[in-house]
């Protein structure tokens, strides 16, 4: 073999065992259509604006949240001061002075009053309801004095109190064993 057909033999090895590109086909893969472009931005438009109305919404159900129960920390000080008006009128009473049981009593009226407006309630418990551990916090079980109060509330120690909807303390109770 003369020295003029080694390299040609050498130049088509070489040829073929490079890569042929196609050149459109490359031009296609790398630059999407016009149209393709737009459906792209038009989706992260799309997914943009969804997240950005569910951050609205989680932010507005938050802040209702927040003002529903804004003044739980204020209610649960206020809580054991009228535990204790309570007892007072209870003592006033029984000392049968009638100007100072009306003065009082239009006082505990006035602050009860006020604090109903702010969304805080009473939860109603009297002897002989069905005992609730979702709603009642039993301290003390004692002996039913009748067959009909087993498992059922016999006195109310301590009063319960919502706010709004949620329960800041509940009443605590002995029920009949």
């Amino acid at each position: 073999m003369s020295k003029e057909e080694k390299i040609q033999e050498e130049e088509i090895k070489n040829t073929a065992t490079e890569p042929q590109v196609v050149e459109n086909q490359e031009v296609k893969k790398e630059e999407p259509s016009a149209e393709e472009l737009i459906q792209a931005e038009k989706d992260k438009y799309l997914r943009l604006f969804a997240e950005f109305e569910n951050y609205k919404k989680r932010t507005t159900k938050e802040r209702i949240e927040l003002f529903k129960t804004a003044n739980q920390e204020l209610m649960t000080t206020l809580l054991p001061i009228l535990d204790d008006f309570d007892r007072g009128l209870a003592e006033i009473k029984k000392a049968k002075d009638k100007e100072l049981l009306k003065g009082m009593q239009l006082i505990n009226d006035k602050l009860k009053k006020s604090l109903e407006q702010k969304g805080l309630s009473l939860l109603k418990v009297k002897a002989g309801d069905v005992f609730d551990a979702d709603l009642h916090e039993a301290i003390t079980q004692i002996p039913a004095p009748t067959a009909k109060l087993k498992g059922k509330v016999i006195d109310c120690v301590e009063k319960g109190y919502k706010l709004g909807d949620k329960i800041i303390r509940y009443p605590k109770v002995v029920i009949g064993q």
